[in-house]
């Protein structure tokens, strides 16, 4: 199994300078490659300091002059808000750029908050339709001289310009979560990526059923690869535990504030969430934290992780983004690469 580091740049503070933290999001990718690690991936959204990052594009483009080996992922770009000549063109130059080191995540997109700004009337179930749209698109235009008449996106003859520099282009990540994702994912030559949201290990293993699922409808393509996305904490202490479990649920409950958009924004800030709403979640906590993702001592994540490349994960990516100090994050994952991945070499 090979890891990967997942992150964004986090703004949760107005106080919060953006410089900074664009420095330290291109810090933790250093000691990523550095440390060995297999990739680095960054998402797509728009609107939200929650989670900075309006083209992964420009972000890895970046990172590939700050590093060597790396792969460099987007996880993911939002398929409805991209043309598919636009998306094959500007992926295939990033891959240019980055001698060959790019790896294009799609997904439909999570936020209504963004939808209703880039995308006025679209729900989610159109966003999805919209994805299978776009990737095999994206696939033929890559080869060249595609044409398309689709439900959201028709053009005469066209060819990707630039192509990429990967043979067939950079490999396709679709992120799935239900089977027709998954034999979508299958069908089309994609790798997968998978995320847990609140039933933890149960979770983990019924995703790694699906896909192996959708395999099995097509046995005649090759086994794609697939990722698990989890948020990660690695600790030096019990007392370290409880205090990062304390922090990831302080997070979550931001994500599900956002995930709602019920909540007033100003200045890209969600409004604050006080003590008494976080503790009042129906189902996030830090006992729920602690049980759902990887929060341990270096043993404790050890034992975890073995457990899901059993499972059959090809990848393991350490979701970062916490809400957490630049200082906790760097020693963490630090931690993870000094004492955790020595254990898989």
């Amino acid at each position: 199994m090979k890891f990967s580091l997942f992150a964004h740049m986090e703004r949760i503070s107005p106080d919060q300078d953006q410089k900074q933290l664009y420095d330290e999001f291109i810090e933790l990718c250093k000691i990523a490659d550095r440390g060995g690690m297999h990739a680095v991936w960054t998402g797509e959204h728009h609107g939200m300091n929650f989670t900075i990052s309006p083209n992964p594009f420009l972000n890895l483009v970046d990172v590939a002059r700050h590093t060597e080996n790396v792969r460099l992922g987007t996880g993911t770009v939002i398929a409805p808000f991209w043309h598919p000549i636009r998306l094959a063109g500007e992926a295939a130059l990033t891959d240019i750029i980055t001698d060959g080191r790019l790896d294009l995540g799609i997904a439909r997109g999570a936020y209504s908050f963004e939808y209703e700004r880039m995308m006025p009337g679209m729900d989610a179930w159109e966003a999805g339709q919209r994805m299978r749209e776009l990737i095999p698109a994206v696939q033929g235009l890559w080869q060249g001289d595609y044409a398309q008449e689709g439900e959201f996106h028709s053009f005469p003859k066209t060819t990707s310009s630039p192509k990429p520099l990967q043979q067939d282009g950079p490999p396709i990540w679709v992120a799935a979560r239900d089977p027709n994702s998954h034999e979508f994912a299958v069908a089309n030559n994609c790798n997968v990526q998978v995320t847990p949201l609140w039933q933890g290990d149960g979770e983990i293993a019924s995703l790694m059923q699906r896909f192996t699922d959708a395999c099995a409808k097509f046995p005649d393509t090759p086994r794609p690869k697939i990722m698990l996305l989890l948020h990660t904490y690695v600790a030096d202490s019990a007392e370290d535990v409880k205090l990062a479990a304390e922090e990831l649920n302080r997070f979550y409950c931001y994500f599900g504030a956002w995930f709602k958009n019920e909540r007033p924004v100003e200045q890209g800030l969600i409004k604050e969430l006080s003590p008494d709403e976080i503790a009042a979640h129906p189902f996030y906590s830090p006992e729920a934290m602690e049980r759902d993702l990887v929060i341990a001592e270096p043993a404790g994540v050890i034992e975890r992780l073995k457990s899901y490349e059993a499972l059959g994960y090809d990848e393991y990516a350490f979701w970062i983004d916490s809400s957490m100090s630049f200082a906790r994050k760097k020693a963490s994952l630090e931690r993870f690469i000094n004492e955790v991945m020595p254990a898989f070499a």
